[in-house]
C-alpha cells in the first residue's frame, strides 16, 4: 500500500480512533501535527499512575519501556495509520508489529509531566515504516531519541 495523498488524508482524530491502543495503555493524548513526513504528539503521564509506586519509591520516574512504547505509538503506529490512510480501510485489518528500535535515553520523565513526541519518516514501503523519533519535555529537554521500525500485518 502506498502513502495517502492530500485528498484522502486522515485527520488526527481519525488516526487516534483507528489506533488499536486504548487507555490505560495508549500513550498519546493528542496529535498536534501530522503530514506525510512527520508527526508531533503529546502525552501527560498521570501523577497517580500505579507503576510509580514501585518505580522507584521515594523517587518516582517513568519506566523507559513506557517511554519507548509512547515513542512507538506515535512515531510508528499513529504515523503508519496516517500513511496507509484510507487504503488501509479498504483492505484487511492490519495489526502493527513493532520490529526494532535503537534508542538512547538522556533524561527522565517525572509523574505528571507532559512529553512531546516527534517522529520523522525515514522509510515507508510495503507497510514497513522506519522513523527517527525523539521525546522531549515541554521545556525542550530531550528525554530520549532514536530510530524505530514497525510493520502492518493482517490481523
Amino acid at each position: 500500500m502506498e502513502a495517502s495523498t492530500a485528498g484522502d488524508a486522515m485527520t488526527p482524530a481519525a488516526v487516534l480512533d483507528a489506533m488499536p491502543h486504548r487507555p490505560p495503555f495508549r500513550f498519546i493524548d493528542e496529535i498536534l501535527e501530522l503530514d506525510e513526513d512527520h508527526i508531533v504528539a503529546a502525552y501527560r503521564f498521570s501523577a497517580d499512575a500505579d507503576f510509580y509506586r514501585g518505580h522507584f519509591p521515594g523517587n518516582p520516574i517513568t519506566p523507559g519501556v513506557l517511554l519507548l512504547e509512547a515513542m512507538a505509538q506515535a512515531g510508528v503506529v499513529a504515523h503508519g495509520i496516517y500513511l496507509l490512510g484510507r487504503a488501509a480501510a479498504d483492505g484487511p485489518p492490519l495489526l502493527t508489529l513493532f520490529t526494532d528500535a535503537t534508542v538512547e535515553f538522556t533524561g527522565v520523565v517525572r509523574p505528571g509531566q507532559r512529553v512531546l513526541i516527534r517522529g520523522r519518516k525515514l522509510v515507508f514501503r510495503r507497510r514497513l515504516l522506519r522513523s527517527a523519533v525523539d521525546m522531549t519535555l515541554e521545556d525542550g529537554a530531550v528525554v530520549c531519541s532514536g530510530t524505530l521500525s514497525g510493520m502492518g500485518v493482517p490481523a
